[in-house]
């Protein structure tokens, strides 16, 4: 099973630079999208079906233009959670979750900190998430959860590790992640490339991409259980729709 994840900043306007020529060559499974800045009625759904994604599952915030999830697939998944159930969270669109037999996968886009009172509710809802995760882990053994964090978790992870008092790479976000990953997920892409340094994610000031001065912001973290059946977990830092590049987990059951 390959699944893809993809922070594409406006599906409107990833659409427009290819979005669907390279979702048809990446071919995955599934693939997980987040910040698609749309509503449902917004978009032509038939270019994702003719692509191969009979099955739709968009989950737009309230306020228009604005965050975002979804998961499209080519199989039917068993079940789809729209949400975590917690208001204070859902408004934003930001969790969406299908299951299948041997898996389930949710796309997340974690709030960014970028100002004192977004960084007080992305430490709101870090901690509610994980309260929320927790209790899912025990109905859900075998959970993926892929999207776009805003967080960079160790040094490796950020073109200059010096920027501690930035919001993305503060201690208490990357004590979180830490402490996210050992409650019971693999970085899957840590996983297998230890020493690997690619980045997820580049600001579109200072010409950082060209620069290649990134931020590695988006994961796919499987629950510890999966571990024997995690076969690749790349970057795909090729594609170039957004200020994010997709990343991308195989999984053999």
């Amino acid at each position: 099973m390959k699944i893809a994840s993809y922070n594409v900043n406006g599906i409107r306007a990833a659409l427009k630079k290819g979005f669907i020529d390279w979702l048809t060559a990446t071919n995955p499974d599934v693939i997980c999208l987040q910040e698609i800045k749309a509503q449902e009625d917004q978009l032509d759904l038939s270019l994702f079906k003719d692509a191969g994604y009979s099955y739709q599952y968009w989950f737009s915030a309230q306020k228009k233009g604005y965050s975002g999830v979804a998961i499209l697939s080519k199989t039917e998944p068993n079940h789809v959670e729209y949400g975590t159930g917690i208001a204070s969270m859902d408004f934003e669109g930001r969790n969406i979750r299908a299951d299948f037999d041997n898996i389930s996968v949710m796309s997340l886009y974690l709030p960014s900190g970028t100002n004192d009172a977004r960084l007080d509710h992305k430490l709101e809802y870090m901690a509610m998430f994980q309260n929320y995760i927790n209790q899912l882990k025990t109905n859900l053994p075998g959970l993926v959860i892929l999207g776009d964090y805003n967080i960079c978790h160790e040094e490796i992870d950020i073109h200059n590790p010096k920027m501690k008092g930035v919001s993305g790479f503060l201690p208490v976000e990357r004590e979180w992640i830490g402490n996210f990953i050992q409650s019971g997920f693999i970085d899957t892409f840590r996983y297998l490339n230890p020493e690997l340094q690619k980045y997820s994610w580049w600001s579109y000031r200072a010409n950082a991409r060209a620069n290649n001065k990134g931020w590695r912001l988006d994961y796919a973290m499987a629950t510890e259980n999966l571990q024997e059946n995690i076969k690749r977990s790349v970057i795909l830092n090729d594609a170039v729709h957004s200020d994010h590049c997709p990343i991308l987990v195989e999984f053999e059951f």
